[in-house]
């Protein structure tokens, strides 16, 4: 008999069997399922499974977590069933027949930028390393800065640009690859569309600004004379030109004779994006990407934007929860491009503090709970490294008030945040490691919201177990009968 084999009979009863199982895949620690009616699926019994350490739904797919050994689990799974598996990106398209318009959408978003997270974070770490050796001066060198008394550092920096450039300014060539690996098109020209928005014959878009308007390139029709305008780590034009290429593409297969269709799809597919690119799409991207930049920017600098930092932090993990955290990527790489730096960034990796805070705090109350403990160690690790859906949705969301608790402590936290005006030059880890992306005059202040993050939770957390507020049934020594808070 297989490890997981009466597991694996559990959980196929309590999904609600075979029958109700529209597609079934997995991922690196969880068992994604497509249910054809979701309120087949008895949650609770689900959880009490031996296997299993919690559940939750996200993007239309009902998701089991088993841990690492999850592939095992889903072999036995597959055997015992006898369903084949999906792909992973099969099993999203069957999920989308349980989600309305507005998920769709967030749901598109996070699959183009998803496959971007591991280039955004080196880039996040590389600039906050930077960060260090070219932004803050050491009293222990007089008051200079690292770059400044060693040559093998100032090397070491310039290097590092080389990464950091490729990543954040040429942001928009992988954004034009991810829509169409998304959409399923020729990835290539995706690649070469995104090269367009970037190339070094354009104008830096970073240098627009300070260019007068006479001096602007242009290419010189006779009757039409069209601005060559770089979009360095512009998002929006390079959605807006991505998709468009994508659509031409499919377009173009339908009505082209596949004898001439490898000459004529790319032709008609890119040539005429381009062209709507630098005349149309460009220019229009550029303007909503700074009215949403603006905005949020205005808000932030406002006289209430300790309000609004209060608001945003108490959001972000329900923000989480549905998927729409995703689109906070956009906003702050639009605003590293208008205003060379975020407000939003230091607050999503106080977001992350504030919920492993909590879990510290159920480790501490439940401990003594070995079989929780293989659950809520690792998952508030990895929500103090940036990770947060392992703590939220195995312990926080589990027993309510842990998670309420960390939206109050990751709402003052933001509050405080805000106040002190704390900058990220870039987006990268989010948690502990987020202070390597804070702008260095705002360590101080970003060490001070931290310590916030840590503190608050953690005592509410407390607070709201002890006086029964928020709280669902917590675990019980089976040995004592007395819940793991109190002393045994």
């Amino acid at each position: 008999m297989g490890k997981f084999q009466e597991d694996a009979k559990k959980l196929l009863k309590d999904v609600g069997g075979k029958e109700n199982i529209a597609a079934v895949s997995h991922c690196a620690t969880r068992m994604r399922f497509v249910l054809n009616d979701p309120s087949k699926a008895d949650t609770t019994a689900i959880e009490k499974i031996p296997s299993v350490k919690g559940t939750f739904t996200n993007a239309g797919q009902f998701q089991v977590i088993i841990g690492n050994e999850v592939p095992q689990f889903y072999n036995e799974f597959s055997a015992i069933s006898g369903l084949e598996g999906v792909s992973k990106e099969q099993g999203k398209a069957a999920a989308k027949q349980n989600l309305n318009p507005v998920q769709r959408a967030i749901s598109v978003l996070a699959e183009i930028f998803t496959p971007l997270i591991p280039a955004l974070v080196i880039g996040g770490l590389i600039l906050g390393f930077r960060n260090v050796l070219e932004g803050i001066p050491f009293g222990f060198l007089d008051g200079q800065k690292i770059v400044e008394v060693s040559q093998f550092w100032s090397g070491v920096n310039s290097f590092l640009w080389l990464i950091g450039e490729a990543i954040f300014q040429f942001l928009p060539v992988g954004i034009t690859w991810s829509i169409t690996k998304k959409m399923g098109t020729t990835q290539i020209l995706g690649i070469v569309l995104g090269i367009t928005l970037v190339s070094p014959q354009l104008l830096n878009a970073y240098s627009v600004a300070s260019t007068a308007a006479a001096d602007i390139p242009f290419w010189d029709f006779g009757f039409a004379q069209v601005n060559m305008i770089g979009y360095q780590a512009q998002v929006i034009p390079a959605m807006l030109a991505g998709f468009l290429l994508a659509y031409l593409e499919i377009f173009f297969r339908k009505v082209i004779p596949q004898a001439v269709s490898m000459i004529f799809v790319p032709l008609f597919a890119l040539v005429p994006t381009v062209i709507a690119a630098h005349v149309i799409l460009g220019p229009i991207g550029w303007t909503i990407g700074s009215w949403i930049s603006d905005i949020v920017n205005a808000g932030l600098t406002s006289s209430l934007n300790w309000l609004f930092g209060a608001v945003f932090g108490f959001m972000y993990a329900p923000l989480v929860i549905t998927g729409l955290h995703h689109m906070t990527n956009a906003i702050d790489l639009q605003l590293i491009a208008d205003f060379q730096s975020t407000n939003l960034w230091p607050m999503i990796a106080l977001s992350n503090i504030a919920q492993g805070s909590a879990v510290l705090a159920v480790v501490f109350m439940h401990r003594g709970n070995k079989e929780e403990e293989q659950v809520s160690i690792p998952a508030m690790i990895s929500c103090y490294l940036g990770v947060t859906e392992p703590a939220m949705f195995g312990i926080n969301l589990k027993y309510i008030y842990p998670f309420v608790a960390g939206m109050i402590g990751s709402a003052c936290a933001g509050l405080f945040s805000t106040l002190f005006d704390v900058k990220a030059i870039s987006i990268g880890v989010g948690g502990l490691p987020g202070i390597l992306s804070i702008v260095p005059q705002y360590y101080v202040p970003f060490l001070g919201a931290m310590l916030i993050a840590v503190v608050v939770p953690f005592i509410l957390t407390y607070i709201f177990r002890t006086k029964g507020i928020f709280n669902k049934l917590d675990p019980v020594d089976e040995a004592t009968g007395k819940l793991f808070v109190e002393e045994n």
